[in-house]
C-alpha cells in the first residue's frame, strides 16, 4: 500500500496541465500493466514515434498491475490505463467515471505452467498458485480454468500475490515458492525448457476474453477530446505497424522486452495469428462482456449484465479510424 501511494504521489507531482504552450506538445500519461510482449505495442507507440506523429508528448508508465491502473486514473495521475476488462466494470459500479476505449491484449495468453512434479491440474488440489493480484484478468480466468477441472477457490488451492507479472511469477516458481502459476507468451517456452510442465492453457477453458483494455476517465476526455482521439489513432497505427512490419516487429520486441529472438518471434507469430493485438486496437466486446460474466459469478454480484455501452465507449476509436485508410 505504501508503495502505491509513493507510486501515485510521483505521478501526480510529474502530470503538468494539458493547456501547455502552443510550442509544446501536450503530455499524455498512459499506464502498462506489466513489461512483457503483449504490452508491446504501447512500448512501440513511444519508441516509434507514433504517439509524436500526433503531436502528443506519450509518457509511458509502468504501474504493475491493473489494480494501480484503476487507481491512478482515479485520482488523475494518468490520463490513459490498461487493465482487465472486469476491473474496469467494477470501478464504474463503485461511481467512479471510467470507461473502456480500447484494447491492448484480446485473448488469453497464457500456459498453465506447475512444478516438475506436478503433470495435471487435477495434481494441484491444495497447492498455492502465485498471480499478479487477485482482481486481475488473468487470475480470473485462471479460476474459471481451474473451475472446468474441478479445482474451486479458495476451497482447493491458495493464491500468493507476486508484483511483476509473467516473469516475476516464473522467479517464484523456480525458487519453489509456489507450486503453479500462469506465464505468458512467450516466457511459456523458457518455462519448458527450464522443465517446468505445461499442464494446461487458458485459451483452451475460455476461447474469447479481454484481458487488457485501455481506458479513461470521461471527464477528462470530454474536456480533452482531441487529445483522447489523437492518442487512439496512435495506438491504432502502432498496432497496423506491428501487423505490417513484422521482422522490424520482431526485432524491437526482442530488445525492448529483453527476449531470445526466437520468443520474441513465436510470440509475434501467436498474437497475430490469433489477433489477440488487434489491427485497429479495438476491444473485443464477446470478451469483455464474457470477462465481466465471469467476474460478477465469482464475487456473487446481483442482478444482470446489462448493455456494454455504460463501459465501452467506442467513439474516440471510431473517430480515429475516419482519418485513417480503410484495412
Amino acid at each position: 500500500m505504501v508503495r502505491l501511494r509513493v507510486a501515485l504521489a510521483l505521478l501526480i507531482i510529474a502530470v503538468i496541465p494539458v493547456s501547455a504552450p502552443a510550442q509544446e506538445k501536450p503530455k499524455i500519461y498512459f499506464g502498462a500493466s506489466s513489461k512483457t510482449l503483449g504490452y508491446g505495442p504501447l512500448w512501440a507507440a513511444v519508441k516509434k514515434g507514433f504517439l509524436e506523429q500526433q503531436g502528443l508528448d506519450g509518457q509511458l508508465v509502468l504501474l504493475r498491475g491493473t489494480p494501480m491502473n484503476v487507481q491512478a486514473l482515479a485520482a488523475g495521475s494518468l490520463h490513459v490505463g490498461s487493465g482487465g476488462a472486469e476491473a474496469f466494470y467494477e470501478a464504474t459500479e463503485r461511481g467512479l467515471d471510467l470507461v473502456m476505449i480500447g484494447g491492448i491484449i484480446n485473448g488469453l495468453t497464457h500456459d498453465i505452467v506447475a512444478g516438475k512434479k506436478y503433470k495435471s491440474i487435477e495434481e494441484l488440489r491444495g497447492a498455492t498458485f502465485g498471480s499478479s493480484s487477485l482482481t486481475s484478468g488473468t487470475v480470473t480466468a485462471l479460476k474459471q480454468a481451474l473451475k472446468l477441472k474441478g479445482l474451486e477457490y479458495p476451497r482447493d488451492y491458495k493464491i500468493l500475490v507476486i508484483a511483476g507479472g509473467s516473469s516475476a511469477n516464473l522467479a517464484a516458481l523456480q525458487s519453489g515458492q509456489i507450486a503453479a502459476t500462469t506465464v505468458a507468451i512467450p516466457l511459456n517456452y523458457a518455462a519448458e525448457e527450464a522443465g517446468f510442465n505445461v499442464v494446461g492453457r487458458l485459451i483452451d477453458a475460455i476461447p474469447e476474453y479481454e484481458l487488457s483494455a485501455l481506458a479513461l476517465k470521461k471527464s477528462w476526455a470530454e474536456k480533452n477530446r482531441s487529445l483522447a482521439v489523437r492518442f487512439m489513432k496512435a495506438i491504432a497505427l502502432t498496432h497496423r505497424w506491428m501487423y505490417e512490419n513484422k521482422e522490424a516487429a520482431i526485432e524491437f520486441l526482442a530488445r525492448e522486452m529483453q527476449l531470445k529472438p526466437s520468443y520474441a518471434r513465436r510470440g509475434w507469430e501467436y498474437y497475430t495469428q490469433h489477433q489477440i493485438w488487434h489491427p485497429d486496437a479495438d476491444l473485443s466486446l464477446k470478451g469483455t462482456e464474457y470477462a465481466i460474466r465471469i467476474y460478477m459469478d465469482q464475487v456473487g454480484a446481483k442482478g444482470q449484465l446489462g448493455s456494454l455501452s455504460k463501459y465501452v465507449d467506442h467513439s474516440y476509436l471510431s473517430e480515429a479510424l475516419k482519418d485513417l485508410p480503410k484495412r
